[in-house]
């Protein structure tokens, strides 16, 4: 197809002398990739803005990070940005950093096989533009911009797609996600973050290929779905995952929530599936956890579905915790991730009884680890079924009336006070100061001697 530049119009370029990298500590990412292509121009090379920021430019949106594409060979981008470095030089990528900006310039070339699914065997250097962006994912990725003009260089329909609001694999898409696998679910994510939809032909094979997914690392695949998670569109996101036979593979547990009835008493929106895409639905950029322990608050829920006198699940929240361990570990979660996303699905059920909870119980649930994210949990779960707030309005009043400082009181007693009263260390150390804690939580201890006289009244030493 013959190149044919449009100007745009959303992101003229305004050109002005700029400082050297080496000395300009205060570039934004934008200055410093103009910056890279205006050196590598000065110097004879082609360099373009290339990507994803051209294509966010080109939607009016700001764009996360820059990147920049040249005829010049790696060592010539290090030698004309001393301190570079080269994050992928076998592959041509180059870091180029000023102060806390950073952007990758990378060689023009062509990928030669792709054995392990994911990386090219080998690479090949280009000298051309069109050649470089053959070999990219989809077409509204394939973009480059001269900065000196400000127009956007389009060698595979990518506006189009664009104006389309499609989202299409740049070439013959089972070649390109046989080369990287990866690429199937960025397709996904893509599709959800900007509303696209996916084209026919590329969905076809995301749907022949899913299974293949397998193939790319663990910490990729985290990767990608806690994006998918937290960019905004959880919900399409996930339901694009369902339809393309990705999340059964990624993650059954998932997948076994559709067609799980609930009792409509509780549940009139529906089933499990249907329940936890309506709360996915309510997501706003929050965090890792939080995003996940909506996804598997309910994820027990079909390992322990019963008919008794209704549908019942019993003990689903522990369940739940458990298997959401599992799956933590498989996405390479850090230790201090699981145990959250452990501690939101192990503890949803519990504001059914807040308002029959005793002070001291009530203080410690709402002095949990992250309260907040349990309170925002309760408060989609609600929404996404029977609207009844009640609970969740009432743990908020008790928060604004309790001073943080009730809710965690110094302790009366410690194992050391234990000791000089006679008593052994031991198991029993735990449950007399746990014991103690209650009672002053609950204000029937306020000072040092009645917590002793409470002790050797309660727990009387033993012979």
């Amino acid at each position: 197809m013959p190149l044919t530049p449009v100007t745009c119009h959303l992101c003229p370029y305004h050109f002005a002398t700029v400082p050297a990298v080496a000395h300009n500590q205060g570039m934004t990412p934008r200055e410093l990739a103009d910056q890279i292509c205006r050196v590598l121009h000065e110097a004879g090379h082609q360099a373009y803005l290339v990507g994803g920021c051209v294509r966010d430019l080109v939607l009016g949106r700001e764009p996360e990070d820059y990147d920049v594409a040249t005829d010049a060979a790696p060592e010539r981008i290090q030698a004309l940005f001393p301190g570079s470095l080269g994050v992928g030089a076998r592959f041509g990528v180059i870091l180029v950093q000023a102060g806390e900006a950073e952007v990758e310039a990378a060689t023009f070339r062509s990928d030669v096989g792709y054995t392990d699914g994911r990386h090219p065997d080998r690479v090949e250097f280009a000298r051309s533009p069109e050649e470089d962006v053959r070999r990219r994912d989809f077409t509204i990725n394939g973009l480059l911009m001269d900065i000196q003009t400000g127009q956007v260089l389009d060698f595979v329909e990518g506006q189009a797609d664009l104006k389309a609001c499609l989202i299409r694999a740049i070439g013959a898409p089972d070649e390109r996600f046989k080369e990287d696998k990866l690429r199937m679910l960025r397709a996904v994510r893509f599709a959800a973050r900007f509303g696209y939809q996916i084209e026919p032909q590329t969905f076809a094979a995301i749907a022949k290929l899913h299974s293949e997914i397998t193939q790319i690392s663990a910490e990729r695949i985290r990767d990608e779905i806690l994006k998918i998670l937290t960019e905004g569109a959880a919900r399409r996101g996930f339901e694009l995952l369902e339809e393309t036979g990705l999340l059964a593979v990624l993650l059954p547990e998932v997948a076994k929530l559709k067609g799980c009835q609930q009792p409509a008493e509780f549940h009139p929106e529906g089933d499990v599936w249907i329940h936890t895409l309506l709360m996915l639905n309510m997501l706003d950029h929050p965090t890792t956890p939080l995003a996940l322990g909506v996804l598997l608050h309910d994820v027990g829920k079909p390992p322990t579905f019963r008919i008794a006198d209704r549908i019942r699940f019993d003990n689903h929240t522990e369940v739940g915790a458990v298997m959401a361990e599992v799956i933590g570990r498989r996405l390479r979660l850090s230790s201090d991730e699981i145990d959250q996303v452990m501690a939101l699905v192990r503890h949803h059920l519990r504001f059914k009884d807040v308002f029959q909870m005793r002070p001291a119980t009530l203080k410690r649930f709402a002095r949990m680890n992250r309260f907040e994210e349990h309170l925002e949990l309760h408060r989609l779960d609600c929404l996404a079924s029977h609207g009844d707030l009640s609970a969740w309005r009432f743990v908020k009043d008790f928060l604004a009336r309790t001073p943080p400082e009730e809710l965690r009181l110094r302790r009366l007693l410690t194992g050391d006070d234990l000791i000089a009263l006679g008593y052994p260390p031991g198991p029993r150390f735990a449950e007399i100061l746990d014991a103690v804690e209650d009672a002053q939580l609950d204000g029937r201890l306020t000072i040092r001697e009645d917590a002793v006289a409470f002790v050797i009244g309660s727990y009387p030493l033993r012979a």
